[in-house]
């Protein structure tokens, strides 16, 4: 059997998911009216089943993201939301907080719950042991840290090849794991599992040692890259990656698009190559109206993240902002415009930005270009010959794809038949074991000129349905005659009509079987590090379901999450953030390397309105500790 590979696609709203299934997605991931990750996010049960409808027409899949934790006065309104994503066909939930899976566990005994339960990146897995636990709980799918290496993937897979692993491929970074951040919370009361970081790593810290001396300017510290693996899919899927994620639930439909058909077009150029070894997991293939550009759309320069196993240059010190692609250097200046050495063409209403020699980014509207000379509003200040220019907003390429820019078709291949009688017209789709067929009485008149060339025109009048003829066979017994076209026409309309309603269906019943596999539930306790256990709030327990599964799974130090401590049950020293970035790294200092730093530890991170935080360097797990200080 062929490797399945899902594109999974962020969709911010309806408008978001449809782009995304039009441009190639298998699959979407959206948030509801609650209890998702990016609480600007929310979508109504309405639109939802919208998008299921419209994606399970091409087999692609829909993904509700419940993955906040759940306060206790919340649990309630959680069942009832999981019964009502269930109701509209949603195909599976992305959960972080136990108690969701107690609620699903009941509702599959009770109701008949159909939902897959997927293990959100939230619930920070980073091992073989953690992902086998959370697949002995019923969870189908694990989303892996961020910062796993192939090779960690590979091992993972391995070690438990019965679960579906997705991993992310492009978008923004957190610096800490996911599931394990408090900074948000600790400085602003807005916690990031709860869907709503204020993203506490963006800000611009001063770096001070041990005798608060001033190591560095200020800088953006803890800002990383976007990630871009599009050059690693095929490593990924060798090493037993089924679900390739891209970030973005906050992004436009511009940005879907564009992200979605490049990293679409290069896993169909997997597939085809592959001798069979992989396929798609969805049907229909993409034709655009522009060039799919990654460096087009929003990004803060790209990163592959620890993929192979290097740590390479991960952070965006300078700037948290987009810079876009590079597009020259500023040549002449003139009074009201100035130049650009290279071969990148402008247009009016571009967007450009550059650093200033205080190493500020600063940008600027482009009024009218001719060729390579832009004319500004205004020259900006601190522009000067020799700065490099970057490009953060293209206006051409954002027109094309602010109008329609893909269509999808599903091959399918007919084959026209007589028996007698009956006039018969059978459809086999491509890409997956099903077919339909239609008969229809008819009178066999000879024709007077053969008529199969007009039989395929009539056939292949497939309009805006979903569907593309790429094979149309006149069976002998037919070819020479007269049917009517109006018959051919009623024909082909039926078996649109069939096919738009037994493709999903033929969907749900593989999605049924494959949920009532993945239904193993049992009582070990769930493997943790040693962090866990001396800061209990990591479990991030905030209700009475999730501390009585925690407690019936036989673990110990079931402490209360961070989100809802009293400060008098804080511990003293407050871990904050657990990241793979490391600022001593960053600056040629690591240990591990056997570079000796030349300032006195422990480092603090300093915000300009004196609140610090110290840095510990775990270089036996390589990582780095962000506390209160």
């Amino acid at each position: 059997m062929p490797q399945t590979l899902e594109l999974l696609a962020p969709a911010r709203n309806l408008e978001c998911a449809i782009a995304a299934i039009d441009h190639g997605a298998d699959a979407v991931y959206i948030g509801a009216v609650s209890h998702g990750a990016r609480a600007a996010a929310g979508n109504s049960i309405s639109d939802i089943g919208k998008i299921c409808d419209y994606a399970h027409r091409f087999l692609a899949k829909v993904y509700v993201t419940v993955n906040t934790i759940v306060y206790d006065s919340e649990l309630d309104a959680v069942r009832q939301l999981l019964v009502d994503l269930d109701r509209v066909g949603v195909d599976a939930v992305l959960i972080q907080d136990m108690a969701v899976v107690e609620m699903a566990a009941q509702l599959r005994r009770e109701e008949g719950f159909r939902m897959a339960l997927h293990a959100s990146t939230q619930t920070d897995n980073r091992t073989p042991e953690k992902v086998a636990w959370l697949a002995r709980q019923g969870f189908s799918r694990v989303v892996l840290a961020r910062e796993l290496s192939i090779a960690q993937m590979e091992e993972i897979h391995r070690q438990v090849p019965q679960v579906e692993l997705e991993a992310f491929v492009h978008g923004a970074l957190c610096v800490s794991y996911s599931g394990v951040c408090y900074a948000s919370q600790h400085c602003f009361s807005r916690s990031a599992n709860r869907g709503e970081c204020a993203q506490f790593c963006r800000l611009k810290f001063s770096l001070v040692d041990a005798a608060g001396k001033t190591v560095d300017k200020p800088r953006y510290w803890l800002s990383l890259k976007d990630m871009c693996r599009i050059d690693l899919l095929e490593q990924m899927a060798a090493a037993g990656i089924s679900s390739f994620k891209i970030e973005g639930r906050l992004k436009d439909a511009g940005y879907v698009k564009n992200v979605v058909a490049a990293y679409n077009q290069r896993l169909d150029r997997i597939v085809e190559h592959s001798g069979g070894k992989y396929t798609r997991q969805s049907l229909g293939k993409c034709t655009y109206t522009f060039i799919p550009d990654l460096y087009k759309t929003f990004n803060r320069g790209f990163t592959d993240y620890f993929a192979t196993g290097k740590r390479g240059n991960i952070a965006s010190p300078e700037t948290p902002k987009a810079m876009g692609e590079f597009v020259g250097k500023v040549k002449e200046i003139r009074r009201d415009s100035f130049n650009v050495a290279g071969v990148k063409a402008f247009a009016n209403g571009d967007g450009l930005c550059f650093f200033d020699s205080e190493g500020q980014l600063c940008g600027f509207r482009v009024n009218r270009a001719e060729g390579n000379r832009i004319f500004p509003k205004r020259i900006p200040q601190g522009l000067h010959p020799g700065v490099a220019l970057y490009r953060n907003n293209d206006s051409a390429f954002e027109k094309l794809l602010s109008r329609p820019s893909a269509e999808r078709r599903i091959s399918v291949e007919m084959t026209l038949r007589a028996d007698q009688e009956m006039l018969s017209l059978t459809v086999v789709v491509q890409g997956c074991d099903l077919n339909v067929t239609v008969s229809r009485p008819f009178d066999s008149q000879p024709a007077l000129k053969p008529q199969t060339e007009n039989m395929k025109k009539q056939l292949a009048r497939l309009g805006t349905s979903a569907y593309q003829a790429v094979g149309i066979e006149i069976g002998a017994e037919v070819a020479n005659c007269f049917i009517p076209s109006s018959l051919l026409a009623d024909m082909r309309r039926e078996v649109v009509r069939l096919l738009d309603e037994k493709i999903p269906l033929y969907g749900r019943n593989k999605r049924d079987h494959a949920n009532r596999a993945s239904e193993t539930v049992d009582g070990t306790s769930m493997p943790v590090p040693p962090v866990y256990r001396e800061y209990g709030y990591m479990l991030n327990v905030a209700n009475s379901m999730a501390r009585s599964f925690y407690v019936r799974h036989h673990q110990s130090g079931v402490g209360k999450a961070f989100e809802v401590m009293k400060p008098s049950e804080m511990p003293e020293k407050r871990l904050l953030m657990q990241c793979k970035h490391c600022i001593r790294q960053m600056m040629g200092y690591c240990s591990r390397e056997g570079s000796k730093a030349p300032w006195r530890e422990p480092l603090s991170l300093k915000l300009p309105d004196g609140r610090a935080f110290t840095l510990q360097f775990d270089c036996h797990n390589c990582q780095m500790l962000v506390f209160e200080k």
